[in-house]
Formats: structure tokens, C-alpha cells, sequence
């Protein structure tokens, strides 16, 4: 294996693809490649400062590190989508491309069977499976999301280079099997909607709403269960309220034992 070699990664990632036939899905992987090919060129970036892999519904690209960032982060920021635009508004519902990307940097190693090994590449692929950057590009009108490592907004994004305003980047964070890993999405954060941790559905949910009041309530009576209705007239001593309708005391047996 050759040594580590700190490189710009670019990944791009194809939603639904595996929803679509063997035809569709052969005319969208010309089609990405093809559009990978505008970008990274659209960029300055020639075959002979990049290095490809073939992952099926998606592509790696391993860049000098000596190419401008910079330049690759605005053909992204307006090749791609136009691309996208261009291309998709001639085209049938089961023949549109919508993608997902990242850019990130770090060491990584190539290997003799033309394996690529490093944490740094993990982590750009786990940015480009995590579930905010899906839910971005499903929440969006147009067909692209990018989200970029904490390392290339620092050193390239926050300063605002022409053409890559930091002022539309948002910060997030993504689980990841090494513990959450800071990354930065163009545009809005998409609108989430967990589930409670306990897995309890009479938790309060994400909007502040109440959900409604449980249909079957349940008091406990040191040991015996009231269940359904309740008493008629008016009882003291029981946290004050008042019970009307039908009781079920103890395993119901109807019998009151004091």
C-alpha cells in the first residue's frame, strides 16, 4: 500500500438510485459522470490531478491537494445545479438525477487492488449518508445538497471567497460510529422530527403541540386500579377530584377491600 496522501475528496451520491431498472440506472451513471467530468473541469481540474473510484449509484474523487478548493466549491455551487437543471427538465420522471455531495480533505492511502484506506475518507462518507444531508435535498426544489467537512469550512468557507458565500452554510452535526462529527450544509437545516429516545409515543412532540389525553386513564389507589369511568357524586380525600360513572377496583372484581 502506498503512503498516505493528503488529498481534496469529493463524493457525489445519486438519490433513489436503486428504485430505477437496469436501463435507467446504466443512463444515470453516464449521466453523473459525465456531469462530474463539467464540474471538476468547469474547476481546472484535468483526469491527469484526480483520481476516480466507482461505487455504482455514486463516485469518489481523490484531487491534488494543490487544486483550488475554492474553484471546485463554486462549480459545485453552480455547474452542478445548472447541470442538474438543464438536463432533468428534458427528462422523464424515472430518468431525473437528484444528488448529494461533499467535499472534504485528508490522508489517504491507495493500495495495490486500487483500494482506497483512511479515517478522513470515512468520515466524508458518513457525512455523505447522514440523514440531514438526505433530508436536505428531499426537502428541496432543486436536485442538489452539499455538505462540507468541519476542516474545508474552516480553512476555505468561512471567509466568504467569491462565489462561496460562508453567510448560507449551517452548522450541523452528524452521528457517526466515532461519535458526532461536526460538518457545515449549504442552505437550510432541513426540518426534523425524531422520535422520542424512550420510544414512548405520549411524549411531547418536536412542534411543542399536546397530543390528546390517553383515551383509557388509570389511577392508582394504594394497590387498587381504577380503570374507564369513574365515581358518581362527589368524593373527598381523592387528590380532591371529582368521579362519576363506572369503577373497577383491585382485578375488577367490583369488591372495595379497605
Amino acid at each position: 500500500m502506498n503512503d498516505p496522501v493528503n488529498s481534496t475528496i469529493l463524493l457525489l451520491d445519486i438519490e433513489k438510485y436503486s428504485e430505477r431498472d437496469d436501463v435507467e440506472q446504466a443512463y444515470l451513471r453516464r449521466m453523473l459522470y459525465d456531469l462530474a467530468d463539467r464540474a471538476l473541469l468547469a474547476a481546472g481540474i484535468d483526469e491527469t490531478r484526480r483520481r476516480r473510484a466507482d461505487r455504482g449509484d455514486s463516485v469518489m474523487e481523490l484531487i491534488d491537494a494543490n487544486c483550488s478548493v475554492i474553484s471546485l466549491l463554486r462549480a459545485l455551487l453552480t455547474e452542478v445545479p445548472a447541470q442538474l437543471h438543464s438536463r432533468n427538465r428534458r427528462a422523464s420522471a424515472s430518468a431525473r438525477m437528484r444528488l448529494r455531495g461533499v467535499v472534504a480533505s485528508g490522508y489517504v492511502a491507495v493500495d495495490g487492488l486500487d483500494g482506497w484506506v483512511g479515517s478522513d475518507l470515512n468520515h466524508a462518507c458518513r457525512l455523505l449518508d447522514a440523514e440531514v444531508l438526505r433530508n436536505a435535498l428531499r426537502e428541496r426544489a432543486d436536485d442538489f445538497a452539499l455538505c462540507v467537512s468541519d476542516q474545508v469550512y474552516r480553512g476555505i468557507v468561512q471567509h466568504s471567497h467569491t462565489g462561496v458565500p460562508a453567510e448560507v452554510f449551517r452548522s450541523v452535526t452528524v452521528d457517526s460510529k466515532n461519535g458526532p462529527l461536526p460538518a457545515w450544509l449549504h442552505g437550510p437545516v432541513p426540518a426534523e422530527h425524531p422520535r422520542p429516545a424512550s420510544g414512548r409515543t405520549d411524549a411531547a412532540p418536536a412542534d411543542g403541540n399536546t397530543l390528546p389525553a390517553p383515551q383509557v386513564p388509570a389511577f392508582d389507589f394504594g394497590g387498587a386500579t381504577v380503570t374507564g369511568g369513574v365515581f358518581g357524586g362527589t368524593n373527598h380525600g381523592i387528590g380532591g377530584g371529582t368521579f362519576s360513572g363506572d369503577v373497577r377496583l383491585g382485578n375488577g372484581g367490583g369488591e372495595d377491600r379497605r
